[in-house]
C-alpha cells in the first residue's frame, strides 16, 4: 500500500480497514504540555459518526475514541499521539457477493488492477470510514487552532440544483450544517427523494477559517492553496475545489475580482483570503464539490474478474448523501493543514 501520511510539522499516519477491528491516526509534531479536551474530540467523532444524521446512512457504530499514547494527565508530553476507534458493527457478508465484481463508481477495479488485491470489505482502505481517524486528528489540531484565536467550520451550500443564497453561520441547520435554513428544509426533502428512487445525490460543501495570521504558505510549490488542495482532495468523495469566487473569476474583471485594500484593510475577498499563495489575514474560504455516493440500490453496469459484462444492484447501508456526514471531514483536513502550516511559519510556542 502506498504513502499513507500527510503533513510536516504536524503530521498525520491513518490506518485500519473499513470493517477491520477498528481504525487510527497516529499524529506527530504536536506541542508538549497542550491540555486537550477530550470530550470535545468525541463531539466531533459524533458529528461524522455512522447512524447519527437522519439523512445519513443507517448502520451505527459508537466511534468512541480512545487515546493509547502521546498524553499524560490530560496534557500533551510531545510524543506521537495514538488514537483508535473500535468497529462494532460490521455486516461483512453483506459484502461477500461482490468478491468477484467490481462495484461502479468505487476504487474496487482499479486497487485490484494496481495491487492485484482487495478487501472487498466495504472497499477497506478505500472506504469512506478511513475519514473517521482523519476527523479525530483534526479534532485535535481544531483546538489547537483555537489557542491561537483560529476557528475552523463548515457546512453544506449545496445539494443537487438546490444552493444556499444565505450565510448565517450562527444559526446553521442541524442535519447539514447548512447556513441558510429555508434551503436546507428543500435539500432535506430532495435527499429524502432521491432515497426513495434508490439513486444518491451529490453536493458542495464550504469551509471557513477566520483569525488566520498573515504569512501561512510558501510562494512557489507550497502555496496555502496548493496545500489545503492537496489536503481536501484526498478525500473521497471530493471531485473538486475552489478559493474564493473560484471558477467564477474566470468570467470576471480584474477592477472586479482584484481586492482593493486601503489602511482601514480589504474591501473584498475574491480571493478567499490568500495572496500570492500566502494567508492574507482575511477570512479563509473555499468549497468542495462532492460526488453522489456511489453505492446505490439500482441495478447498474459493471464487470466481474473474468472481464464479462453484469449486472449489479449493491445491497447495504448507505448514505443517500454524503454532504450530511462528509462537512466535519472538510473541516478536519483543512484543520490539519492550517496548524501544520502555522508550526511551519511561527513555531510550536507561537
Amino acid at each position: 500500500m502506498a504513502h499513507n501520511s500527510f503533513g510536516n510539522a504536524f503530521s498525520i499516519t491513518t490506518f485500519g480497514e473499513s470493517h477491520g477491528e477498528a481504525l487510527g491516526v497516529i499524529i506527530d509534531g504536536v506541542e508538549s504540555n497542550f491540555p486537550i479536551d477530550e470530550a470535545a474530540l468525541q463531539r466531533e467523532m459524533d458529528r461524522r459518526r455512522p447512524g447519527a444524521n437522519p439523512a445519513g446512512t443507517t448502520r451505527s457504530e459508537t466511534d468512541k475514541l480512545s487515546i493509547l499514547s502521546g498524553v499524560y494527565e490530560g496534557h500533551t508530553t510531545g510524543a506521537p499521539i495514538a488514537m483508535i476507534l473500535s468497529s462494532t458493527n460490521q455486516r461483512s457478508s453483506d459484502y461477500e457477493h461482490l468478491r468477484n465484481v467490481f462495484r461502479p463508481g468505487h476504487a474496487d477495479w482499479t486497487y485490484y488492477k494496481k495491487w492485484g488485491n482487495r478487501d472487498i470489505r466495504g472497499g477497506g482502505r478505500s472506504s469512506g470510514r478511513e475519514t473517521s481517524a482523519r476527523v479525530a486528528a483534526g479534532a485535535l489540531a481544531k483546538q489547537l487552532l483555537e489557542k491561537r484565536g483560529i476557528a475552523v467550520f463548515g457546512g453544506t451550500v449545496q445539494v443537487g440544483p438546490i444552493v444556499a443564497q444565505e450565510r448565517d453561520w450562527a444559526h446553521v441547520d442541524p442535519i447539514l450544517t447548512c447556513p441558510d435554513r429555508e434551503a436546507a428544509g428543500r435539500m432535506v426533502a430532495l435527499i429524502e427523494q432521491v432515497k426513495g428512487e434508490k439513486d444518491s445525490i451529490g453536493g458542495v460543501i464550504e469551509c471557513r477559517a477566520t483569525g488566520l495570521p498573515v504569512g501561512l504558505g510558501e510562494p512557489a510549490f507550497d502555496k496555502i492553496e496548493a496545500v489545503l488542495g492537496h489536503a481536501v482532495l484526498s478525500i473521497g468523495a471530493v471531485k473538486g475545489i475552489q478559493f474564493g469566487d473560484g471558477f467564477g473569476a474566470a468570467s470576471m474583471r480584474g477592477s472586479a475580482f482584484n481586492d482593493q485594500r486601503t489602511s482601514e484593510g480589504f474591501l473584498s475577498n475574491h480571493s478567499g483570503g490568500m495572496l500570492g499563495g500566502i494567508s492574507s489575514g482575511q477570512d479563509l474560504v473555499l468549497q468542495a464539490a462532492i460526488k453522489p455516493t456511489s453505492s446505490i440500490a439500482r441495478a447498474q453496469q459493471t464487470v466481474n474478474k473474468e472481464n464479462e459484462t453484469v449486472s449489479l444492484t449493491i445491497e447495504g447501508r448507505h448514505d443517500p448523501c454524503i454532504c450530511a456526514r462528509a462537512v466535519v471531514v472538510v473541516e478536519a483536513m483543512v484543520a490539519i493543514t492550517l496548524i501544520d502550516l502555522y508550526y511551519t511559519a511561527f513555531g510550536r510556542d507561537a
